[in-house]
């Protein structure tokens, strides 16, 4: 017989966590999670843990991959919780639906903890060249590190697809302009917020922060697909 999961006792039944051991399991990999972020999530329905019979909240295995899966697409996808929301609801519905950008994704693969890929294991997954990834660092569309994410891997795939139609690296020196340029609108929007020091403030400024990215990725790409259609003959 299989051995009991560590989140579950033995009779079965899961194991329920307490904010505090909640924190303890993800503010390492969440270092912004704070019981006010907790108390926000679930103010706007995306977590629902249970509560005690004195009112304390408390966390099933369930509602810990859902929340790890809720800020994971905030930070790594930088999508407004609406729009998390609406995914999980389709989800729970039984769905299979689709975030923005087209593409399927499922919670297992987001919930899954992310690769970390040595230099040569990145270039070689990638399809791409030491020199290209030289290329991407030195334009700052990469950081040098000894170890690479899932996002760096999407951003160097990316670039070996656009160096076959003749873009390279340098050429994109200015997008890395262009996101200092956005951070600083959002920082600006983020003022009358941020000057609040209480825990609920930073959660509300980082949330709007996210919503903000969302509205501004929208805009860049209908300017970039209107000035396509100009192309079209």
């Amino acid at each position: 017989m299989a051995r009991p999961s560590a989140q579950t006792r033995a009779s079965g039944t899961p194991v329920l966590l307490s904010i505090g051991q909640v924190l303890a399991r993800l503010t390492v990999e969440f270092p912004d999670l704070s019981p006010s972020k907790l108390r926000f999530l679930e103010e706007r329905q995306l977590i629902a843990p249970a509560r005690t019979e004195s009112g304390y909240r408390k966390f099933s295995p369930t509602d810990l991959d859902r929340l790890r899966f809720v800020l994971t697409m905030q930070r790594d996808h930088y999508l407004p919780l609406k729009v998390i929301r609406g995914y999980l609801d389709e989800l729970d519905a039984g769905r299979q639906p689709e975030l923005p950008g087209g593409a399927s994704i499922t919670a297992p693969s987001i919930l899954s903890s992310e690769r970390k890929l040595k230099r040569p294991d990145l270039i070689k997954e990638a399809g791409a060249t030491p020199q290209l990834l030289n290329d991407a660092v030195s334009s700052s569309l990469l950081g040098a590190s000894e170890f690479y994410g899932e996002e760096s891997l999407a951003v160097l795939k990316a670039l070996v697809e656009l160096q076959r139609s003749g873009i390279e690296p340098r050429h994109l020196r200015g997008f890395r302009q262009s996101a200092e340029r956005e951070l600083n609108l959002i920082e600006n929007a983020l003022i009358p917020v941020a000057r609040r020091k209480d825990a609920s403030s930073r959660a509300k400024a980082l949330e709007l922060a996210r919503e903000i990215t969302g509205q501004l990725e929208i805009v860049r790409g209908s300017l970039i697909r209107s000035a396509l259609s100009r192309l079209d003959p």
